[in-house]
């Protein structure tokens, strides 16, 4: 009979847990999932992004560098840690950035995504993959997953080809569309909405806002506790995980700037044509989230209470 030993129990717990291989961790959405995973003890995470680890708390999960790019390297680490999910939340993101470097943009965006899907069908996991509302021209939103795609520019060309290929190499896969992610994270390397306008009205700053094109925010836990959920509902198929309300960009700045009772009159509006920004943004997307609320008990908060809890994540960054 079997000896009722240390290292049998830790064998057999381990053998029923969750492996967990998550892409683009030190990112915003990344980092949620990682302080959200971690937590769990059915779960077994290696996070990876490129370059170092930029999580303060190291503990509880493992790290790897990874290049999502690097064919080779990708497949091996794949296989050698053998998840049952990944969660894909590696891209580049920059719009503009993509409209001006199309090369890097589809090496990472698509190139990328057609290495991780490969070697996921290998072995065998539940593909997990973040898009965009960006996919939708804004010519009638708010959208539902069985609204046709139209994409504007460069980056939601690469984002919807790297949903076929998702579709296409994955027998076990879902596809989370998401909008304007806002939040507070360790060893930030880029801003956000909230942070931005804030930041730049108490330096006195006049910013140009545009009035003209429509988003529903998205808290970074709730879109973190959305992917949570396809993962344990083993939920195939396409999901829109977005914050429950459609606002005006205009209209979210100053509801940061009433929040932190700071000076409207910096705030000027413009139209998206003014700003000869080498992307074109669709004017109006959001999402009707109705299915991922049916299917996901998803139920994010609104932009208002966003921001609340954000404030009270940078005032406890404050005292430490």
């Amino acid at each position: 009979c079997r000896g009722n030993t240390q290292v049998e129990s830790d064998f057999w717990y381990r053998t029923l847990m969750k492996k967990v291989l998550l892409t683009g961790a030190n990112g915003l959405l990344g980092q949620k999932l990682v302080y959200a995973l971690k937590k769990r003890p059915d779960i077994d995470l290696l996070a990876t992004a490129i370059g170092d680890n930029r999580l303060v708390d190291d503990m509880g999960y493992n790290y790897q560098s990874m290049d999502i790019t690097d064919n080779k390297s990708t497949k091996e680490t794949i296989e050698l840690f053998s998840p049952d999910v990944i969660i894909n939340c590696a891209a580049m993101t920059n719009v503009d950035a993509c409209e001006l470097n199309k090369v890097k943009c589809w090496d990472i965006n698509v190139n990328g995504v057609d290495n991780l899907t490969k070697a996921a069908e290998n072995i065998g996991a539940h593909f997990i993959h973040l898009s965009t509302d960006f996919v939708f021209d804004g010519k009638n939103g708010p959208y539902s997953e069985s609204d046709s795609t139209n994409p504007l520019h460069y980056y939601a060309e690469s984002k919807l080809a790297s949903e076929k290929i998702v579709q296409k190499n994955c027998s076990k896969w879902s596809i989370a569309r998401t909008i304007i992610i806002y939040g507070i994270t360790d060893n930030m390397s880029r801003s956000n909405l909230v942070l931005w306008a804030k930041g730049e009205i108490e330096r006195g700053n006049k910013i140009n806002v545009v009035n003209d094109q429509f988003r529903s925010p998205t808290l970074a836990e709730d879109l973190a506790d959305g992917c949570i959920a396809i993962m344990d509902k083993k939920a195939n198929g396409l999901y829109h995980l977005s914050g429950p309300k459609t606002y005006s960009i205009i209209e979210m700045v100053n509801l940061v700037a009433d929040y932190y009772d700071l000076d409207r009159s910096l705030i000027n509006p413009v139209s998206s044509a003014s700003l000869n920004q080498p992307a074109k943004r669709p004017l109006k997307t959001g999402f009707d989230i109705s299915k991922a609320r049916n299917d996901l008990d998803y139920d994010p908060v609104d932009f208002l209470t966003g921001i609340k809890i954000m404030d009270r994540q940078i005032k406890q960054q404050h005292e430490y």
